[in-house]
């Protein structure tokens, strides 16, 4: 016999959360969940909930889960609510499918993992990229000797946010607000799968994995967080990771991660699940991987057993790097005279001239901004 659907509620379902509406109407769709409640400040309309019933809604997420019965929550809510959120789910003994970053901190991020494993539930954290079977296949060809000894991994992102971007939210490109942490930084946020990812492929995505994060923090925008930011982070077994990324490209760009060997190397851009083996003398082979979604993947955990691919350990790499993020001196500002202002279709930007380039390089040698001679970086610039 088929199990029932799993019922969820879904806290956050504007902005990013209607990409988790759609992905609910598609696992609605197959059997697997039912949406019984929203939580959200303003009720959702009926066209926003088409195809997925009529599911109680409220602003008061306790309230809701012990009026729904729901066995699942999914937290899409501000960053610096994910703590509290998640734990009122879980002390309500509801699972968890929480959005990254987990937390803004990392004394947040053990408080929630400390209560979820009291409360003996399901936690998966919303890495959507650590579900690609590109890793594992990489992890193979590593193993296997495919590109020799691994020397390290770039991470580089370039993407295009406009000036109207920092606004969609109270929280928007700060780093506190009234008193508490948000850390809404292109390394924590927008592009946080690069680190996310390369610390996974890297085999060193726990806390206890990282011996030390090197970190330059710059802003091209009028926000309080980084915007244009590089780390290097080097693991306990010795391997180098070095991430770099924009949100004020040039023109937007795939972010990828790259693992360099003595004997190749091996390109996988994560968002499209592709990977590219690279070795001298021989022809380059390009191959495309599933990838298992992360709420399915937390159904199959709670009906079946199966691992869950995202716990809130495996993320712990990533938090060592948003505490040292957080603690860090406030990004530097970069002068007018290093950037311009370009007007797109959804008005105007702010763009770094160059940038394109320096977070390819970046990725390429493992150096950071102020390594590869960026007129406007510091070698003491943003770090901690």
């Amino acid at each position: 016999m088929r199990a029932a659907p799993v019922p969820v509620v879904l806290a956050g379902a504007r902005g990013h959360g209607h990409w988790h509406l759609a992905n609910l109407r598609r696992l609605s769709a197959s059997g697997l969940v039912r949406l019984v409640g929203v939580c959200e400040l303003t009720p959702l309309g009926e066209d926003e909930l088409a195809g997925l019933g009529s599911p109680a809604q409220s602003d008061d997420l306790p309230a809701l889960l012990e009026r729904t019965g729901a066995e699942a929550a999914i937290v899409c809510t501000p960053i610096h609510t994910h703590a509290g959120l998640g734990l009122a789910a879980a002390d309500r003994g509801v699972h968890l499918l929480l959005e990254k970053p987990p937390t803004p901190s990392l004394d947040a991020f053990r408080r929630l993992t400390e209560g979820v494993r009291r409360a003996g539930v399901a936690c998966q954290i919303g890495f959507q990229s650590l579900g690609s079977g590109a890793i594992d296949h990489i992890r193979r060809l590593v193993a296997d000797g495919a590109i020799g000894r691994v020397t390290g991994l770039g991470a580089a992102g370039a993407w295009v946010r406009d000036e109207a971007y920092w606004r969609r939210a109270p929280w928007g490109g700060l780093r506190r607000l009234d008193g508490r942490d948000v850390v809404d930084g292109v390394l924590t946020n927008p592009l946080a799968h690069a680190a996310a990812t390369a610390l996974r492929i890297a085999g060193a995505d726990r806390a206890e994995d990282l011996a030390s994060i090197d970190l330059e923090l710059y802003r091209v925008n009028a926000i309080d967080a980084d915007d244009t930011s590089c780390a290097r982070l080097r693991t306990t077994g010795g391997v180098e990771l070095v991430i770099a990324v924009t949100l004020c490209a040039e023109r937007p760009g795939e972010p990828y991660v790259v693992v360099h060997g003595e004997a190749g190397r091996i390109t996988f851009w994560y968002k499209e699940d592709r990977v590219l083996l690279e070795r001298p003398g021989r022809d380059p082979v390009t191959t495309e991987h599933p990838r298992t979604d992360l709420l399915a993947n937390l159904v199959t955990h709670l009906r079946d057993g199966a691992e869950l691919l995202v716990p809130p350990e495996r993320t712990g790499g990533f938090m060592r790097l948003v505490e040292a993020v957080r603690t860090a001196p406030d990004p530097r500002p970069l002068a007018p005279a290093h950037w311009r202002v370009e007007h797109g279709e959804r008005g105007p930007r702010r763009m770094l001239p160059g940038i394109d380039r320096l977070t390819a390089e970046g990725a390429e040698r493992l150096a950071l901004y102020s390594e590869l001679g960026a007129p406007w970086a510091d070698a003491g610039g943003g770090r901690p």
